[in-house]
């Protein structure tokens, strides 16, 4: 394997449809608030997908060096556990790719004031305090908050508020149902790696509570994201939001299929379908959303 195709795998393309989303459901919401600004839109794109990355190779190589991955891992393999990038390397790619994605984001600030420094701040901080830091946020059960907090209601209102200029009701419910089906994704991920978190001393969710626990958190998750669509309908954003249910429904037969798995294969379909399963709910909520707002003159 070349050594671009490598760094390639090592951003996890699968996971980068979590960081589009949340912006593509913020902007449909400010286009039928009649607000929408490609400008904003676009660099708020830009920088979620390198904090994304950023955030992929601090997870790679922080749970390389503290040896939570090792090559018996069920899931995707990962660069610096199975020595195929340095660590070193690793380490400077995280800071070169996080350091780019934090000057993309100063590009916001004339959209929606200094305070979004803070938020940037914030973002490139929690890419590596994710796993990193004398209190790593995945290690100590707060992972699921992580995710929900910044796939959720950071990036749906901001993306939101460099538009609008403020932030509604509709767009912290939006943040709520795209906070939750990412966070799924993770819920997969941290139900197949039990094992090896809990050797490795990891404390998420699953390994306080259990896989049955995890099941329950994926149904719950993918219920709340659906009881959102159905919100956004008595909101009076018409009928063709709830195409947005489809994947809410696929969600709910992955959740049942978690149960039986067990092999590399089993986990890897339900790691795909769950990634699937944000990147149609963005696609079909935003699109009935604006389909609504047109249809509505």
């Amino acid at each position: 394997m070349t050594d671009l195709k490598i760094w390639l795998e090592a951003t996890r393309p699968k996971t980068l449809p979590a960081a589009v989303v949340p912006v593509m459901l913020a902007s449909s919401v400010a286009y039928a608030d009649g607000c929408f600004d490609w400008r904003p839109a676009l660099i708020c794109v830009l920088f979620a997908l390198f904090i994304q990355v950023g955030t992929n190779f601090a997870n790679d190589y922080l749970d390389g060096i503290k040896g939570t991955d090792t090559e018996a891992r069920l899931g995707p393999r990962r660069a610096v556990a199975a020595g195929l990038i340095a660590p070193a390397r690793m380490k400077r790619a995280t800071i070169l790719v996080l350091a780019v994605g934090f000057c993309i984001g100063l590009a916001l600030i004339p959209f929606g004031g200094w305070w979004l420094l803070a938020v940037g701040v914030a973002s490139v901080a929690c890419a590596w305090l994710y796993t990193g830091g004398p209190y790593p946020l995945a290690y100590n059960g707060l992972g699921d908050v992580f995710v929900v907090l910044f796939f959720g209601f950071v990036a749906v209102g901001c993306t939101y508020y460099v538009q609008a200029g403020t932030i509604s009701r509709d767009v912290v419910l939006l943040g709520l149902g795209c906070g939750l089906l990412v966070n799924n994704i993770l819920v997969v991920n941290n139900y197949r790696d039990l094992d090896e978190d809990r050797a490795a001393r990891k404390r998420t969710l699953v390994v306080f509570f259990g896989r049955r626990f995890a099941q329950m958190q994926y149904y719950a998750s993918a219920l709340l994201a659906g009881v959102v669509v159905l919100s956004f309908w008595a909101l009076g954003y018409g009928a063709t939001v709830l195409i947005a249910l489809l994947p809410v429904m696929y969600a709910l037969v992955l959740g049942g299929r978690l149960s039986s798995a067990e092999g590399p294969s089993d986990f890897l379909e339900a790691l795909k379908g769950s990634a699937k399963v944000v990147a149609a709910y963005g696609m079909l909520f935003s699109a009935g959303v604006v389909i609504g707002a047109v249809l509505s003159g």
